[in-house]
């Protein structure tokens, strides 16, 4: 099992804390760090800032040599799909092709009516999903083509240069486990993710996948299937208290309720603990896990994932 650094870069997390997070996730062996791509804060908080994803990732390309850099995932109402691909594109160049691409149909209103951004019918984002889906993988592979979709019209695109990784850099496809997300991975994603962490329902979506792939007439085991979740570790059971009681902003006497509660949502725990948690996930099909880390100043977790728990769950 291979582990990413996930950070939920719209609760103000200034440039020091994401060099300082990239530093730590790239010294201790972390596989990548991927972001979100938000502009508000999750439920609406006042008062917190954002950086955007693409330019973010772009300046820690420049400063970084190994780890792998995405978005997990950039809403399709936000850019068009020419200017999404050429993001990247130009994260890979920078990055010398280390880049990922996840894509996802979106889902705060709030953040849309905030900043302006339409927010049309589920129904529509995922036809707009499927559109970009195809629109990006065609601008990286192909010398040039046209499109003539429902959403979006290109004609005679070359969209030079091409991407640095060949044949162009891999796509994530967000989602929970439907049908329409995982049919749309299997015609033109790399892998699939989604928030869903529970060993039970990892397995029916990973079987879901291999359907799809199967009636595409394409390999299953070509589609990597990862999860995202919320990740308090700790060397002992009172640093995990401690880290869980800082992410969920409870008491201390809270805790315990608090990280029974979250058992089959969140990956926290002592290290044995959560070697345990991701075996169990490793055997429902998850080959890749974007730890969710929430506090953005505590460097020492970031170190602790990639110096001991990555080498425990490397065999998984």
């Amino acid at each position: 099992m291979r582990l990413c650094l996930m950070i939920e870069g719209q609760e103000d997390v200034t440039w020091d804390q994401w060099t300082a997070l990239a530093d730590a996730a790239e010294r201790t062996g972390l596989e990548g760090l991927f972001r979100s791509d938000h502009y508000l804060s999750g439920g609406g908080k006042i008062g917190r800032g954002s950086s955007d994803a693409w330019t973010l990732l772009a300046a820690i390309a420049a400063r970084t040599e190994r780890l792998r850099l995405g978005t997990m995932v950039s809403p399709v109402t936000f850019r068009h799909p020419s200017l999404v691909a050429m993001a990247a594109n130009t994260v890979d160049h920078v990055s010398a092709g280390r880049v990922e691409l996840g894509l996802g149909a979106g889902w705060y209103e709030l953040e849309h009516r905030s900043f302006g951004f339409p927010f049309p019918p589920l129904r529509v984002r995922m036809e707009m999903l499927e559109e970009q889906l195809e629109i990006v993988h065609r601008q990286w592979t192909e010398p040039e083509f046209s499109f003539h979709g429902a959403h979006y019209q290109l004609e005679s695109c070359q969209a030079l240069p091409k991407p640095v990784q060949q044949p162009r850099p891999p796509i994530i496809v967000g989602g929970g486990g439907k049908p329409r997300t995982v049919a749309a991975a299997a015609r033109f994603g790399d892998e699939y993710n989604t928030t869903e962490s529970r060993p039970s329902e990892c397995a029916r979506i990973r079987r879901r996948l291999d359907e799809a792939c199967e009636a595409v007439g394409r390999d299953p085991a070509s589609m990597v299937f990862s999860v995202m979740s919320t990740t308090a570790v700790g060397s002992d059971r009172a640093e995990a208290e401690r880290r869980a009681g800082a992410v969920a902003g409870v008491d201390p006497a809270e805790v315990r309720e608090l990280l029974e509660s979250k058992r089959d949502d969140w990956i926290a725990g002592t290290v044995e603990e959560v070697v345990d948690r991701l075996a169990g996930l490793a055997e429902a099909g998850v080959e890749r896990v974007m730890l969710q880390h929430l506090n953005h100043s505590d460097i020492e977790m970031v170190e602790l994932l990639g110096e001991e728990l990555r080498p425990r769950v490397a065999q998984l």
